[in-house]
């Protein structure tokens, strides 16, 4: 075997600390690099030299400088100089433990990673730990742990939690997170966090280590990185900061399609077939939609014109586990001239030789973008190449909005939000399962984690006191009781069985509650379905919609056509059929928000015509026809025009603020005009526009001073009229359940048998009305309100919108409808029609509306 301890010293000089770090190559790796015409690079070195003098460090580097090199060498150069273990030996823990935010890019990182360790022949384990990992092999992990365990934040939880955390931790030298900036800026990183403040507990000496491509605010996740001190924002208490420069700018282009750009809809049909020839003229294409229901779509779009059968795949994160590795396993050896993925693929990927990079439908952040777009020619000096396919003339305006950010080097990653008490909750009885605690010694570990700096004592012990009782309304129910203090001050587990229900729970991901989809040849025969339990399992897809379904019904998943044949032993039983109008099964929480900074470009764009011609002339043609007919908006205004259509009168507000916030927005204004008197009977709200019909005249009413817009989009709306919608609001109700799914109040899993979505939600429906009536201040009806204003309601956002519309709002009442009016009302128009005419008395419907607003 080779010596592995000879070194070279090198110098990297670090400006950022004040003074010449000296970094120590072993031979083995100065002679790996050589041997392929290589050189470190020098922030490789300058991680490498921080490392070995004990710094944490946040290394911000573009698609293809190496980060994963880099981040893995201070822990490489270590291992390799560490005498290798004897027979007998006493046992060792891990050394190295490496966070990723996709089970995917853990599965890649092992196998890349892998190649340099054998080719130096270094004594080195690597192995990957994730909730695809069979239980046996997590087990003798336990006993026989690797060096370097590549894992995701809820095992992390799962590890700590355990009895022998301080003898499986021991010795651990290194953690990297990578892709940071998409670990840290929601709860799951939040019980990340909270996961390192206990690592730091057991190994106070650990050194972290952030790699990340996009990063909008670095101090942020530098001072997550390390221990915090309450009150203390000095940048001494931050991880080193190296950032890389540089990179060949990546190619990128919107399609301006030969086919008539379509006024509203996802899911960009009339892009197919230049879609495909994309994909002939490349050697790998990989295509980025936003959502799963779109994967399915476009896959059979492509499938019927795919006349050269060439190998396209599909990969979204409910397909069957098996099913995405060999995908996986396909790109890796190059059999594939294109994958169609959702987010399951973005981030840090390198599989096969990708270089194009297809995003269908608006990116809603370029942080976003060009963490997708990196995925090809994933090297540093070679341009990434990219199309942008948008789905509707807005999102056209969208990403051109977001290929303006990426020339600029512009990022919006969300900011980092205070620790959610819901995940402390889970958090605190987590520990609990791993043994006593003093609730002192807790408490002064949860504030050392950065989203958790500034938590006061008496919000702590509440957390504590509701995983002790369940809180002040539910303290008479036994199975809420879950930890107790002892007579040494200690709190303790109150029964055994409470560590299995943790184990079978614990984690942040809210998911709907999801059934099997199994395949079998043979559907009913004389109305049965086959015994037995053949067929292959196709992946699984949300209880709501598959209950709602009838034998015959078919629809698209895995990338085929599906007859829906019944339930069997809590699994859909399926059949493959052909069929040309299949439904699209409908997927929770799909939709990714529409970033505050793309939103304020897009406003920008529409009110400057000279940047009108740097846009697709169908679109250009649009705003010259809509300054001609209404008003174009400065950036800083809000447009609402009014006017009749048929029996009923339109108020259209052009606010660009994303779905969530125009949701919760529309239902405000409702509201305020029932009151008015103006009569609403519905609204429909898309990332860019909300419309609110009814049956009075809007325009009149405004006109005559008997609704006055001021007051109608006053601030005060988000105070008493948002306290008694959001009190009665299913949409309350239901981040209530997910905060107590999370909190663990309510637990989806049971040794014997799992909760159904309707007993979820019949039990925390009724936990919720409990809890407003008698303990109104309960800690996660605190959690829910905190979650409501950035989460499902938006509530903050609604509130820039309303502190921007003021001594803002432009008003314009037309005598029908404006051109920039058609998207939503396309939307709004969309009842369903019966009878076999429906889809052509809904085109005949559209192009009348079309007709009547662009006057051809």
């Amino acid at each position: 075997m080779a010596d592995h301890t000879a070194t070279t010293t090198v110098e990297a000089v670090r400006s950022d600390v004040g003074e010449p770090l000296t970094a120590h190559l072993p031979d083995v790796f100065t002679d790996w690099f050589a041997e392929r015409g290589w050189a470190p690079r020098t922030h490789q070195l300058e991680l490498l030299a921080g490392s070995q003098a004990g710094r944490s460090s946040l290394l911000i580097a573009p698609t293809g400088a190496g980060k994963t090199l880099a981040g893995f060498l201070p822990a490489l150069t270590d291992l390799a100089q560490r005498p290798k273990r004897k027979p007998g030996e006493a046992y060792r823990g891990i050394h190295t433990l490496y966070i990723s935010p996709l089970k995917a890019l853990a599965v890649d990182i092992k196998r890349n990673l892998e190649m340099p360790v054998d080719e130096m022949d270094l004594p080195i384990k690597i192995e990957t730990r994730t909730g695809d990992t069979p239980s046996s092999r997590r087990q003798r992990q336990k006993l026989n742990p690797p060096d370097i365990m590549l894992t995701t934040p809820e095992q992390l939880a799962l590890l700590i939690a355990s009895d022998g955390a301080e003898r499986f931790f021991d010795g651990l030298r290194y953690v990297i997170f990578d892709e940071l900036h998409s670990l840290v800026t929601n709860k799951r990183g939040h019980l990340l966090s909270l996961g390192l403040a206990r690592l730091r507990k057991l190994q106070p000496a650990v050194q972290t280590i952030g790699l990340s491509a996009t990063v909008s605010e670095p101090l942020a996740l530098q001072r997550w990185l390390v221990p915090q001190n309450r009150g203390d924002t000095r940048t001494d208490h931050a991880a080193d900061l190296i950032t890389v420069s540089g990179g060949a700018k990546p190619n990128i282009t919107i399609l301006d399609t030969s086919e008539r750009l379509p006024w509203s809809g996802h899911s960009a049909k009339h892009a197919v077939g230049e879609i495909l020839k994309m994909i002939e003229e490349h050697r790998t294409t990989l295509i980025f939609v936003n959502t799963r229901s779109q994967a399915e779509f476009l896959f059979q779009y492509l499938w019927h014109i795919n006349d050269d059968n060439l190998p396209i795949a599909l990969h979204h994160g409910s397909l069957e586990v098996g099913q995405r590795r060999k995908v996986e396993a396909a790109m890796s050896d190059n059999l594939l001239r294109a994958v169609i993925a959702t987010s399951t693929l973005d981030l840090g990927i390198d599989w096969g030789d990708v270089d194009l990079v297809v995003h269908l439908g608006a990116p809603k952040g370029a942080s976003r973008l060009a963490q997708r777009i990196g995925r090809s020619n994933h090297r540093m000096d070679e341009p990434s190449k990219a199309i942008l396919v948008p789905a509707n003339r807005f999102e056209v305006l969208e990403c051109k909005a977001a290929l303006d950010a990426n020339y600029l080097g512009d990022q919006d990653t969300p900011p980092l939000r205070p620790g959610g008490l819901d995940v402390l909750c889970q958090h605190i009885l987590g520990m609990a399962v791993a043994g006593p605690f003093q609730e002192d010694d807790l408490y002064a570990e949860v504030i050392s984690a950065a989203p958790y700096a500034e938590l006061d004592w008496d919000t702590f012990d509440r957390c504590i006191q509701y995983v002790a009782t369940g809180g002040y309304a539910l303290k008479a129910y036994e199975r809420y009781a879950k930890i107790i203090r002892t007579s040494d001050g200690t709190w303790r587990l109150t029964h055994p069985r409470l560590a299995q229900q943790y184990r079978m729970n614990a984690g942040t991901i809210y998911e709907l509650p999801a059934m099997n989809v199994r395949q079998v040849r043979q559907g009913r025969k004389n109305g049965q379905l086959p015994a037995g339990r053949g067929g292959r399992v196709l992946g699984k897809l949300d209880e709501y919609f598959l209950t709602k379904l009838v034998p015959g019904n078919t629809f698209m998943f895995s990338g085929q056509v599906c007859r829906f044949e019944g339930f069997r032993e809590n699994e859909a039983i399926v059949t493959k059929t052909q069929h040309d109008k299949p439904m699209v099964p409908s997927y929770a929480g799909s939709k990714f928000p529409y970033s505050t900074m793309l939103a304020s470009y897009v406003r920008e764009m529409i009110s400057d015509p000279k940047k009108w011609p740097g846009l697709p002339p169908q679109v250009s043609d649009w705003l010259h026809i809509q300054r001609r007919k209404s008003i174009i908006p400065e950036p800083d205004q809000v447009l609402v025009e009014t006017f009749p259509r048929g029996e009923k009168f339109y108020l259209i507000t052009y606010s660009f603020e994303g779905y969530l916030a125009h949701q919760t927005l529309a239902m405000l204004l409702t509201k305020r005009l029932e009151r008015a008197g103006a009569k609403p009977t519905g609204y429909v709200a898309t990332d860019y526009v909300v419309a609110i019909w009814g049956l009075e005249d809007m325009g009149a009413m405004i006109a005559d001073g008997s609704l006055d817009l001021d007051d109608l989009y006053d601030e005060d709306m988000l105070g008493d009229d948002l306290e008694a919608w959001m009190n009665d609001s299913f949409m309350l109700k239901r981040t209530f359940r997910q905060c107590a799914m999370i909190a663990l109040l309510i637990e989806k899993n049971a040794p014997q048998k799992s909760k159904t979505g309707r007993q979820m939600t019949q039990s925390s429906d009724l936990i919720y009305d409990v809890l407003r009536e008698h303990e109104p201040d309960h800690i996660l009806l605190q959690a829910t309100r905190e979650d409501a204003a950035t989460g499902l309601l938006d509530v903050r956002r609604v509130g820039t919108l309303l502190a921007r519309a003021q001594d803002h709002i432009v008003h314009k009442n037309l005598d029908k409808l404006s051109p920039m009016a058609v998207p939503i009302m396309l939307e709004a128009g969309r009842e369903r029609v019966d009878g076999a005419a429906s889809e052509s008395l809904l085109v005949e419907a559209a192009e009348n509306l079309i007709a009547e607003a662009m006057e051809i």
